[in-house]
């Protein structure tokens, strides 16, 4: 069964819908800049593991790699929590758009409401 909405209610369900979008905003900054400072971590600490080892030169890419596996983890991670984040914005459009086509609907249904047919 689905629920029964009038105006007031999408209204409603509009108004919140807008106020999440506008929170998400700040939640994709501040997931943004965290995946940025762990990508800029992850660079700085590649470079250095590479300058650190002592040995070929064909070897110091993989140890730079085996030395920063936590910091890929980091990053990839906040990468992640950035994806999630903007995905989760981009959804909540959708669903104001959605509702907002259905408060179209509705209002149109009340314009009508009361008149005869044929007459």
């Amino acid at each position: 069964m689905t629920e029964v909405m009038n105006p007031v209610d999408i209204e409603s369900a509009i108004r919140e819908v807008a106020n999440r979008i506008a929170n998400g905003v700040k939640v994709c900054s501040e997931r943004y800049k965290a995946f940025l400072a762990a990508d800029r971590d992850f660079d700085y600490a590649f470079a250095q593991a590479y300058m650190a080892h002592e040995g070929a030169a064909h070897e110091k890419k993989y140890a730079a790699t085996l030395a920063t596996s936590g910091e890929r983890e980091a990053r990839d991670v906040a990468d992640a929590a950035y994806k999630f984040a903007e995905r989760k914005h981009r959804a909540l459009q959708d669903e104001l758009r959605a509702l907002q086509s259905v408060g179209a609907s509705i209002r149109s249904m009340y314009a009508v409401a009361g008149r005869a047919e044929g007459a």
